[in-house]
This record gives C-alpha cells, structure tokens and sequence, in this order.
C-alpha cells in the first residue's frame, strides 16, 4: 500500500479512508449499521479498487496515488456491491 493517496504515512491513510468510507456511506442509500472500523476499511478498499481498475485501464501508473474521487467511487462500487448481495429476500406469501 505505497503511496496510496499519496502519503506513506498510515495514520493519513486511515484518515482518509475514514473521510472517504464516511462520504461514500452518506452517497449510497444503505440502511446497513457500520462501525468506524469498518468505515476505514471501505474507504482504503475503495482506494485499493480504484487503483488497481484504473492501472488496468490505462489512467494510472504503478505507484501513482489514487484520486480522493476515484477512491470514493470505489467505496460506493464496493457499497452497492454488498448491497445487492446482502439484500433481504422477499417473504413467501400463501
């Protein structure tokens, strides 16, 4: 994870994962409870997903820090991801 958003320092990485993971929570209609933990965790993923799909298509070099804007797309990807295959099924009616 070097140079994710562009620091080498973990607590900045936190931090701004936690930033990104918080808005991307606020973006997607999700009803879902999550801790800070686990907010930190999307945002930083999000930077991780982005990065990796941007390398693919061309937009970053290796080592290039993801964008605030990529990574918070790749937070709310990530969101609508769990959401659709976490969803609650339907009740069978009779």
């Amino acid at each position: 994870m070097d140079n994710l958003f562009g620091s080498d320092s973990w607590l900045y990485i936190i931090l701004v994962g936690f930033v990104v993971g918080l808005l991307a929570r606020l973006i997607t209609p999700n009803n879902g409870r999550m801790g800070c933990l686990f907010t930190i965790v999307l945002g930083i993923a999000g930077a991780l997903l982005a990065g990796w799909f941007g390398r693919r298509m061309g937009w970053y070099a290796a080592g290039e820090p993801v964008g605030f804007v990529g990574a918070l797309i790749g937070a709310v990807v990530i969101l609508g991801l769990g959401t659709l295959f976490t969803r609650p099924r339907g009740r069978n009616i009779r």
